[in-house]
């Protein structure tokens, strides 16, 4: 399965055509939730023809304060209502003192920060009656930490029980950034915990700094290291492609996807014959 992010920008042509073909289609549930008229409207017409993926923004397991019970349990029933299979969050942390930030920064690789983020996973997973799917986060500046990424994210999965959303243009901008082998990263993860992947394009700003923006198409080496992903997965789990500003023709986006099912499809074939439909 390969889906896309449903945007409001590209609402109208993408339900009145058939130029965007994807499997299932993905949303923020907080910029969703509680909403009447017009746009829910147009969120129920596109959930008739796709399967709803959600994929959250405010969640901020990395908090210290713990987590928004209320918003939990708003979320879930947006899950409930719209028959969402697919919930997913960041493994990183939004907001402090209940103050949202806007944007989603990276915890520090820290025992104290694990301890943490575990106790909140485990609460969230309690209330939603669930395994969260958490994606691997870009950065830019590095914390202080007293371990590696690799051995940060695999101790979190294996105390908390949950999930993994392996966003391979993460790991190619933290790779290039950082200046660290990406193929290396992908296989310390804990490939049999990874339920879903995320596919975009990114910003480089200079020789030495690239910025994850969502804005522009997958390059070739980011392809590449999706190719090696499936490869060492050995199994095929949906995979998203993101676009969220700078949208271009539908045309375009079909062709990327259609760029994903092939080298999905390929990837397969070669690691373990695995059936696929055409």
């Amino acid at each position: 399965m390969i889906g896309i992010g449903y945007r409001k920008d590209f609402s109208d042509a993408f339900l009145e055509s058939s130029i965007l073909k994807p499997d299932f289609i993905e949303v923020a549930p907080e910029n969703w939730m509680e909403i009447g008229g017009f746009w829910k409207q147009q969120l129920k017409k596109a959930v008739e023809r796709y399967p709803l993926f959600c994929h959250g923004l405010s969640l901020s397991v990395g908090s210290l304060e713990g987590i928004d019970i209320g918003f939990v349990k708003k979320v879930k029933q947006f899950l409930e209502d719209f028959q969402v299979s697919v919930y997913s969050e960041h493994l990183t942390f939004s907001k402090v003192d209940n103050a949202h930030l806007y944007d989603l920064l990276p915890i520090p690789f820290t025992q104290d920060a694990i301890n943490r983020v575990v106790e909140n996973i485990k609460q969230v997973q309690d209330l939603l009656g669930r395994r969260l799917i958490l994606e691997n986060g870009s950065y830019y500046t590095v914390l202080k930490a007293e371990m590696s990424e690799e051995d940060f994210i695999n101790e979190i999965v294996k105390r908390s029980d949950c999930e993994l959303l392996l966003d391979v243009n993460n790991v190619y901008v933290n790779a290039f950034n950082h200046r660290y082998n990406a193929k290396n990263f992908i296989t310390k993860m804990p490939l049999d915990r990874v339920k879903y992947i995320h596919m975009a394009g990114h910003l480089k700003v200079n020789e030495n700094l690239i910025i994850d923006t969502h804005g522009s198409k997958i390059i070739d080496p980011v392809y590449e290291l999706f190719e090696f992903t499936m490869r060492k997965l050995k199994r095929d789990i949906p995979v998203l492609l993101e676009r969220d500003f700078n949208i271009p023709e539908l045309s375009i986006l079909q062709a990327e996807i259609d760029a994903l099912r092939k080298i999905k499809k390929n990837a397969l074939k070669k690691s373990k014959n695995v059936a696929l439909p055409n």
